[in-house]
Formats: C-alpha cells, sequence, structure tokens
C-alpha cells in the first residue's frame, strides 16, 4: 500500500530507512509486500504522529492538575479528556497496521502477525490502560482508590512520544538545532514545576488537618476558595524551591509535605544540573570560535613581536587570521563541505559554479569542456583579504591563480623599492607564465581590496594536459599570443625566452607536430621528431603535420616530415591529401617535392577535387589535377561528376576539356540526372550542341524529363541550390556524403597519443627491449611500415577459432590475407564479417569490427 518513495518530498536522513551495503533483498527495503500495511515513513504517517505529540501537551497540562485540584469530573474536561482518549485509541488500532524496523536486519518488518506481536508484548497494555475513561476507571476501581485524577496520571505515559519528536527534531537539518534544545529544556522545566505544585497542593488539600498546612499559611479557608488562586500559589511554592531561592513565606509545615519537599529537593539537583549542565555546553559552543580566534590572534601578535617582524608581515598575519574567522563565523565552510563530498558532486559544483569564468580566462579559450572540466574539478577556492602577497617575485611557480572576485596589483622590486607595473581583475591569470614556463614568477601580485581566487597546482595542471595533447597546444597558443598582445618590455623578453625554449622542446607541455607546423617552426619539429613522434600523427580531423605544411607552403617542413618517413598519400577525414592542400594554395614547389617523393593525387579523392575545380570555374586548377595523373572524370562515391557541375554552371570550357578526356554524358548524378538531361533542361544550347557533335553525326531525338523530374532547375552554383524532394535514394546517398557534392566519408583515423602520458610511457616501454631512436626512425621512413591505427578481431571457425585474436588492421586487403596466413598457417579464400557478409574491401573494415576468415567462402 504505501511505498519509501511516497516521501521523497519530505526525504531526510532521519525520516527513511538507510539500506545495508550490498543488500541483496534492496526490494524489501523499498516496497512493502502487504497492501494495507502502513510504512512508518510515510509522510502522512508523520504529520498523525505529530497531531498526537500535540494532544500529549493536553495531557501533560491536564493530568497533574486534574490529580491535584479536582475530586469530581467537570463537564467540559471530561468531554475534552474522553475526545483526546479517542485519537489515541484509534492510534491503538493502527498500530496494529504500521511496519516496525527490524534492529537486528534493519529491514522493514511487514508481515501482520509480527507486527501485532511485536506491539502487543511491548507497549499494547500501556496503551491501553492510558485510553481508559476516568469515570469508568472511577467506579471499577476500589472505594480507597477512587480519587478522579489518579487515574489520569497514567496517561503520562505518553509522554514518550514527545521525547521521541525532539530527539527527531535535533537532527532534522530544517530546524536550528540551538533553539530546539533551548525548547527541550524549558517543556521539561515547565512540567516539573507544573507537576510538583500539583501534587504538594494534592498533599494538602488531603490532609486531616487542613490548617496545618503550607496552603493555610497564604489562603485562609482555602477549601472553600476557587482553584485558580490555589493554583497560583501552588506554582509560587514550587518555582522558589526548584530555584532554592525560597522566601521563607512558604514551606513544609506537616509531616507528609516535609517528606514530599524532601524528594522535591532530590529531584532539583538533578534537574538543575541537567539544565545548567546544557546550557553552558551550549553557551561554550556558541562562543568557543570566539575564544580559539583570540587565543590565535594571541598567538601570532607574540609571534610576531618576538621575533621582530616588519609592521607589513604583522598586518598580513592578523587580517589573514581575520578573514578566516569571518568565513567560518558566516558559515562559509566552502573547502571544508567540498571535502567531504564525493569527487563527483564535488566536481559538479565546482563545475557549475566556476565553469563560465574558466572558459573565458584568456589561457583556455579554444580549449575542449573535457578539459575545463577537469581543471576545475581540481582548482580550490581562497579568500585574500587587502594588501596580502598572493605570489612573490622569484618564488619558485607551484601554482598558479584566476581571480574570481575583487582586483590585485603587479609589483616588481626595482631599486629597493616596489613598483606598480599592471593590474589583474576579475576573470585575469596571474603567475601563469612562470608555471607554464617553469621559471620564478616575475611579479609580487598583491590583493588591493577583499579577493576570491582560484588556485591550480602546476603538477596537476600538466597532468591533466599530458592526456589532452591538441589542448596543451592551445595553451601555448594562447600564452604566446598574449605575450605578443602586450606592449611591454619584460613581456617582450619574456616572450622571447619562451619562443626559444618552445624550439628547444624544453618546455613541459604536451606539444604535436600539426602545432609546430602550424607555426612554421622547423627547429621545433625536428625536435619533437627527434623525441620519436609519429611523423603521421594527425588531428581531430584526420588532417597529418604534412597536409597543414603543404598547405601553408613552407618547403622545408615537408621536406622534413618526408626525411622522417611521414606518409605523403595520407587522406584526412574529408579525402584530401597533402598534394591537394597544396595545389589549391597554388605551393607549385611543394607539390613538385611530394610528386617526388612517390605523392600521388590519385590516392586521394580525385572526383571530389575535380568537381571543386568545375565549381570554382577555375580551368587551370582542373588542368593542374590533370598534368599530375589525375582522372577527372571518375565520379564522386553519390555518382556527381565534375561535367554535372560544369554542365551547371554553363562553362563550355570545362567541358571540352571533360570531354576530351571520355567523360562519360549519360552518366547520372545524385538526383538521376545526366549530362545531357541536365543542358536541355538548363538551356545550355552551346553544351547541347558539343554534345550532339561528339556522337558523330547521329542524330540524337528530344530529351524528354519524366514528369517526375520535372522540377524547375534554379542552377546549383549561379544562384541557389537545388531544392527537390528528398527520395529514400536520396537518403542514403546523403548518408554517405558531406560537403557540397556528398563526398563518400572514408573512415576517421583515430586519434594518435603519442605525445600524452600513456604514449610516453608506450614509447618507454617499448626502448626497454633495446630499440635505439634511429631504428625507430628508420622504421618510420621504410615504405613498407604501415601505420595501423585501427584495431579488429580476427577470427577462423574452421581452424578451431571461434574467440579470436585482436590484431591491428592493415593499410590492404592483400596485407589482412597474409596477417591469417601468418596466424593460421593458410591464406584465407575470403573475409566475412560475424554476420556472414562478404568482405572485399580495405576500407569497408571499421575500427573494432570482428572478422572471419573461410577457406572455402561459406557464411559461418
Amino acid at each position: 500500500m504505501e511505498e519509501l518513495s511516497q516521501a521523497s518530498s519530505h526525504y531526510s536522513l532521519f525520516t527513511s530507512i538507510i539500506p545495508p551495503l550490498g543488500a541483496p533483498n534492496s526490494q524489501r527495503v523499498n516496497k512493502l509486500r502487504c497492501y494495507y500495511v502502513v510504512s512508518p515513513y510515510d509522510y502522512r504517517y508523520r504529520v498523525w504522529q505529530t497531531f498526537l505529540v500535540v494532544l500529549v501537551v493536553y495531557n501533560a497540562w491536564v493530568s497533574p492538575f486534574e490529580f491535584g485540584f479536582l475530586d469530581e469530573p467537570r463537564e467540559a474536561l471530561s468531554i475534552t479528556d474522553n475526545i483526546v482518549n479517542g485519537f489515541f485509541a484509534i492510534d491503538i488500532v493502527l498500530t496494529f497496521f504500521v511496519a516496525y524496523l527490524d534492529k537486528s536486519t534493519y529491514l522493514l518488518v511487514d508481515e501482520p502477525k509480527q507486527i501485532a506481536w511485536k506491539y502487543a508484548s511491548s507497549w499494547l497494555l500501556f496503551d491501553v490502560i492510558s485510553t481508559i475513561p476516568s469515570e469508568l476507571a472511577r467506579k471499577i476501581s476500589p472505594r480507597s482508590l477512587q480519587t478522579y485524577g489518579l487515574f489520569n496520571m497514567l496517561r503520562l505515559w505518553r509522554l514518550r512520544r514527545v521525547s521521541a519528536l525532539f530527539s527527531r527534531l535535533e537532527k532534522d537539518r530544517n530546524f536550528n538545532y540551538f533553539w530546539v534544545r533551548c525548547s527541550k529544556l524549558i517543556c521539561v522545566t515547565l512540567f516539573s514545576l507544573h507537576c510538583a505544585a500539583c501534587i504538594n497542593f494534592f498533599i494538602a488539600d488531603h490532609y486531616p488537618n487542613p490548617s496545618r498546612t503550607w496552603v493555610a499559611l497564604t489562603i485562609e479557608n482555602f477549601k472553600e476558595r476557587s482553584i485558580w488562586p490555589c493554583y497560583v500559589a501552588s506554582v509560587y511554592w514550587s518555582i522558589t524551591t526548584l530555584a532554592t531561592v525560597g522566601y521563607g513565606d512558604l514551606h513544609a509545615v506537616n509531616s507528609r509535605e516535609m517528606l514530599f519537599c524532601i524528594f522535591y529537593m532530590l529531584f532539583n539537583v538533578g534537574l538543575n544540573s541537567y539544565l545548567i549542565g546544557n546550557m553552558t555546553n551550549m553557551v561554550v559552543q556558541w562562543t568557543n570560535k570566539t575564544r580559539l580566534f583570540r587565543d590565535a590572534i594571541q598567538s601570532a601578535t607574540s609571534f610576531a613581536q618576538r621575533n621582530q617582524l616588519p609592521v607589513r608581515l604583522q598586518d598580513q598575519m592578523l587580517s589573514h587570521m581575520s578573514l578566516k574567522f569571518r568565513t567560518n563565523s558566516e558559515g562559509l565552510h566552502q573547502q571544508e563541505a567540498l571535502d567531504t563530498l564525493p569527487k563527483a558532486i564535488r566536481s559538479s559544483i565546482l563545475d557549475f559554479l566556476f565553469h563560465s569564468l574558466i572558459d573565458q580566462a584568456y589561457l583556455f579559450k579554444g580549449v575542449s569542456n573535457d578539459l575545463l572540466f577537469q581543471l576545475v574539478s581540481e582548482m580550490k577556492a581562497e579568500y585574500f583579504p587587502p594588501n596580502e602577497d598572493v605570489i612573490l617575485q622569484n618564488e619558485a611557480p607551484t601554482d598558479f591563480y584566476i581571480l574570481v572576485t575583487g582586483a590585485v596589483d603587479l609589483l616588481i622590486l626595482k631599486n629597493g623599492s616596489e613598483q606598480v607595473v599592471g593590474q589583474a581583475n576579475t576573470g585575469d591569470v596571474v603567475g601563469e607564465i612562470g608555471v607554464l614556463c617553469y621559471k620564478p614568477q616575475l611579479f609580487t601580485v598583491r590583493t588591493k581590496r577583499l579577493s576570491q581566487l582560484l588556485r591550480l597546482n602546476r603538477t596537476t595542471f600538466l597532468s591533466i594536459v599530458q592526456a589532452n595533447v591538441g589542448d596543451g597546444t592551445i595553451i601555448i597558443n594562447n600564452l604566446l599570443q598574449h605575450l605578443k598582445g602586450q606592449r611591454d618590455p619584460i613581456m617582450e623578453r619574456v616572450l622571447l625566452e619562451t619562443e626559444n625554449m618552445l624550439a628547444q622542446g624544453q618546455l613541459d607541455l604536451p606539444l604535436n607536430l600539426c602545432f609546430a607546423a602550424v607555426r612554421g617552426d622547423v627547429v621545433l619539429m625536428r625536435q619533437l621528431l627527434k623525441r620519436g613522434l609519429d611523423p603521421n600523427e594527425s588531428d581531430n580531423n584526420g588532417k597529418t603535420a604534412l597536409h597543414i605544411a603543404a598547405s601553408k607552403g613552407n618547403e622545408k617542413c615537408v621536406l622534413l616530415l618526408l626525411e622522417f618517413g611521414a606518409d605523403p598519400n595520407t587522406r584526412d577525414s574529408e579525402g584530401n591529401v597533402p598534394m591537394w592542400e597544396a595545389i589549391l594554395e597554388k605551393h607549385d614547389s611543394v607539390v613538385r617535392i611530394l610528386k617526388d617523393n612517390g605523392a600521388n593525387i590519385s590516392s586521394g579523392d580525385v572526383g571530389q577535387y575535380a568537381c571543386v575545380a568545375a565549381e570554382k570555374n577555375d580551368l587551370e586548377l582542373l588542368k593542374k589535377i590533370i598534368s599530375l595523373g589525375g582522372d577527372v572524370t571518375h565520379p564522386m562515391s553519390n555518382g556527381t561528376s565534375a561535367l554535372h557541375v560544369a554542365v551547371c554552371e554553363g562553362n563550355i570550357e570545362i567541358v571540352k576539356v571533360l570531354l576530351e578526356k571520355n567523360a562519360d554524358i549519360d552518366q547520372v548524378d545524385e538526383n538521376g540526372w545526366s549530362s545531357r538531361e541536365l543542358a536541355e533542361q538548363q538551356g545550355h544550347e552551346e553544351i547541347k550542341a558539343l554534345f550532339i557533335s561528339i556522337e558523330e553525326g547521329k542524330t540524337q531525338p528530344a530529351v524528354s524529363v519524366p514528369e517526375a523530374r520535372r522540377v524547375r532547375f534554379l542552377g546549383r552554383f549561379k544562384s541557389e541550390p537545388v531544392i527537390s524532394p528528398m527520395s529514400q535514394d536520396d537518403s542514403s546517398s546523403f548518408n554517405e556524403g558531406s560537403g557540397s557534392w556528398g563526398q563518400s566519408r572514408i573512415r576517421r583515423r583515430t586519434d594518435n597519443y603519442s605525445n600524452s602520458l600513456f604514449g610516453i610511457i608506450s614509447a618507454a616501454s617499448s626502448n626497454a627491449g633495446g630499440d635505439s631512436v634511429s631504428t625507430r626512425y628508420q622504421a618510420a621512413t621504410d615504405p613498407n611500415t604501415k601505420n595501423y591505427v585501427a584495431r579488429v578481431t580476427i577470427s577462423w571457425p574452421e581452424k578451431s577459432d571461434s574467440e579470436g585474436k585482436l590484431v591491428l588492421l592493415p593499410g590492404s586487403f592483400q596485407e589482412l590475407l597474409e596477417i591469417g596466413s601468418k596466424k593460421y598457417g593458410s591464406l584465407p579464400a575470403k573475409v566475412l564479417t560475424k554476420d556472414g557478409a562478404e568482405v572485399d574491401s580495405i576500407e569497408l573494415i571499421r575500427d573494432g569490427d570482428h572478422l572471419v576468415f573461410s577457406s572455402n567462402g561459406e557464411n559461418v
């Protein structure tokens, strides 16, 4: 009936079950089996219990009052008592259907028989007796015990509910612990006063000689007086006795009263100790922080005076300690609170608080979100008072800071005096030059006002960046651009030193060949290649350093990369080869160098290159492709050829060149149009006549365009793109292509992590076997050596190998078959996928595929 999840909106660690670690019956913790059994943690049952506590407070006052001051039932009180008893009778019945927590297993017991036995053997008898009406109890009691209020005292048994309520409130974070404790102490004191007053008056009221009682000393003929003055006198006596002040006007007269006062005073000793102890503890806790702060200030002052520290250092010490006390006293235990949380929660909180700030810092512009998240997770927020030194000039570069709030001055010591050379505000980075270049800090950083800064340790920072090589190069670029933008002699000197260190490979940040190629830095590139970096290392788009160097026309970088074994025919994710990059930028000298070193433009997507030339109406570019051996009549993967593009552009000269190269005028493009149909539909008369003339005098009938394709062409390149309905065939070609003409998408190369921490460890492991750097260079320059970037699983069930072996994917299909021959002793006849489809091209295989060899070609 009731699930613990119903109480989710009122969830608290003290109002719900904490399941045991690894409990196999976790479902039993979260759900009750019997639909009519009530969970003790259901919020509706909690509301019912709170309502009963209010009724208990009523009982706590009325039961002693009726016992001490009433001999006969009063109509109003009697009716109210019975109504209250009725609610507790309902609770007795309800308790038989409330699950309970087993103290040994910490699981809810929802078996009705066990619930009933648990309740019947514990509190049932007391609950039933305290619910019996006073009138009925008076009639069935012996004559000597027929006092009206005596039986009502049994209802004080219900006070256990109030005690449980206070215990729960003390642990509830929604209530202030100090005020809950004070409320509990006040309630205990008032209840004790009330009970003592009622009992003492009961003793005096039932004494044989009323004139020899303590009440008679104050109120004559008190039996004939109203209840109110007697109650006030009783409370007065009770509180003067509890407080041990005793004015002498009220005191015990007879032996019964004296005996009661003895026990009451003994009770007061314990109660006073309880009250004074609790109040003292709370006051001490309240003032303890101030006391510790004053002691710390006194110790720091004595230390400074004893060692004769300068006044400025004394002020910084005391200001820092005062700020720390202030943040703690105001509840700003930020770092303490974060340190107690799991790393995932702590990282999420820091990312929410500081991600936007770090993202806007100049040093991290353009880096990945992954790196930002990792950096933010390791940063620590710190407060600094005004005029406090955060970084000292020439100290070791162990940390750098990002300013969250406030402002700081940058100072240098010159001729024995400090000079302000700059200022940093919110979002600025300080100390980063020393950390990144690993040189003593250039400036003293001193706060101008109360500031909050994020601190990041150098070791932690470098370890994170080592695993994000591409982001490391972005950070270095950002630093260099920042230094170039500073019109300051100090910064110019730092920039020169940094570039020299960069060229010599002395920076601790990970750098890759693409970074060196972008900068055109031959010295840095040589240093990186000597370290053993892969010359075919690519970025996220599959571009290698050779692509970038060819595009920039840097002959020295191209020659250096080729010398160290860079593949001149490697393709990026768009199918471009380095030669094509050089052709586009008209770097003829680089084209010649690549051609002399085995580069072949046909290694790339020549169909795409020809389409680009036709699209640009660049006849020279098209002839350049032809002169380098490219087949410009070859279409792209979606069927679109350069002839289609040239017809749409209406460029008769390019059409003539393509026809001279035997371009097929009847080949259809991705929309099902042939070049002949495009010329007819768009009304290019010269091109139509040219097409007719190449038919060797044969009369060609007018081309009728199918009705399904009668859409208005606006010209693909002169004005707007074609807008036509997409068919199922179109969607497949669209998914296969990318770019303006949907060139086929090749397998994307995986990132190379040779410059990461993992790559360094791997290189160290390989060198442990005795391989020298020169040996690895020779392997890199060997044309037979392939750069395996993908991994596949191969198996041959006919050779009793169904589990398979993990191998690196070679560069050609024949090499894959040779790998199978080496692994299993014979050459496979066919290569199949795990589902039985035959594979006939290396380009169809992806990283992580499972390939099955077969000797007869039958599906496995």
